[in-house]
């Protein structure tokens, strides 16, 4: 089979190339998929260059997430021949075949095609984690989502509206505006740049957020510490501006507020039943239509330098979805 081998770390992908690679074969509690498509997530560019938390030992296939088609299956797993499954795990997902333990895979939504299924996977799950597992969003809260023309901050709009939340999307680029707007559909989109705490406080008439996701960091991170409301909660998911934020201790005393560290796939890891539960939730919103995930462009995964690249830029307004064997 084709798959995308990291063979050695590097900051320019030049460790990185399309091989030739054995079908993986299945251990016992695994599931053998023929991947349909796979979506390209950030962490996944970062472990080429090995600056994420999960520094696999190279050479390893890339890779996070994926859908496909279930090949072969222990008749205990749960899974059988032809069906339509999402899931992945660390690694391997972008190639033609992957082999995954049954935990961590579940039936596709009725519905979805290969393609959305991907692209929903990570990035509904970490959403939903944050919002609602541990932010306990509320039908008609304010909620502020940073790096909303990414993946995981379109799923968090895009979530947080379906749920009945008022939404602030922020980017870092003007031009992306219209097309988030036009996709996650939030109350407002505003630049994140410099103090935008009057914005947020304008917006909500007087009040600020009820909780901040924050998947960029940095100075974006400083001003929202601002912005969050007494009593409110600021989710930190990632740091895609490249600076870990601190924060003095004064601030959140004095405003009452939470700051949460967000590990979705982790906080599954260690909870497997609200795992389940959290796909399950995810799911019936999407076969009710209520969520649809964004994907920016489908590449054959023979052109998978065009993805990473366009992720390295943040030319991006949604998902790359990868389809293997083109």
């Amino acid at each position: 089979m084709q798959g995308l081998l990291v063979e050695r770390l590097s900051g320019d992908l030049s460790g990185v190339a399309l091989a030739d690679l054995p079908v993986p074969a299945r251990a016992p509690g695994e599931v053998l998929v023929q991947v349909r498509a796979a979506s390209l997530n950030f962490p996944d560019l970062l472990m080429t260059q090995g600056e994420y938390q999960f520094k696999p030992e190279v050479p390893f296939t890339s890779g996070l997430e994926f859908a496909g088609e279930v090949l072969e299956a222990d008749p205990a797993s749960g899974f059988a021949p032809g069906d339509r499954v999402m899931g992945g795990n660390k690694t391997g997902a972008f190639a033609e075949y992957a082999s995954v333990p049954a935990g961590k895979l579940s039936r596709m939504p009725q519905g979805m095609d290969f393609p959305a299924a991907a692209a929903m996977g990570a990035a509904y799950s970490t959403a939903f984690t944050g919002l609602v597992e541990l932010g306990g969003l509320q039908e008609g809260q304010w909620v502020l989502v940073h790096g909303a023309s990414g993946g995981v901050g379109l799923a968090a709009c895009d979530l947080a509206r379906a749920l009945g939340a008022r939404v602030i999307a922020t980017t870092g680029s003007p031009a992306k505006a219209g097309r988030i707007t036009a996709l996650a559909r939030p109350d407002a989109v505003i630049t994140a740049e410099g103090r935008f705490r009057e914005q947020v406080a304008e917006l909500i008439g007087g009040a600020l957020a009820d909780i901040v996701f924050d998947p960029v960091g940095g100075d974006v991170f400083d001003e929202s510490t601002r912005c969050v409301a007494f009593g409110g909660k600021l989710v930190v998911v990632g740091f895609t501006s490249g600076r870990i934020a601190d924060v003095s201790t004064n601030i959140p005393l004095i405003k009452g507020f939470s700051i949460i560290g967000l590990r979705a796939g982790e906080y599954a890891r260690r909870f497997p039943e609200r795992g389940q539960a959290i796909n399950r939730a995810i799911a019936k919103l999407a076969e009710a239509g209520a969520i649809t995930p964004a994907i920016d462009r489908t590449l054959p995964l023979s052109r998978w330098r065009e993805g990473f690249d366009a992720m390295a830029q943040r030319d991006l307004v949604g998902k790359v979805v990868f389809v293997p064997g083109t």
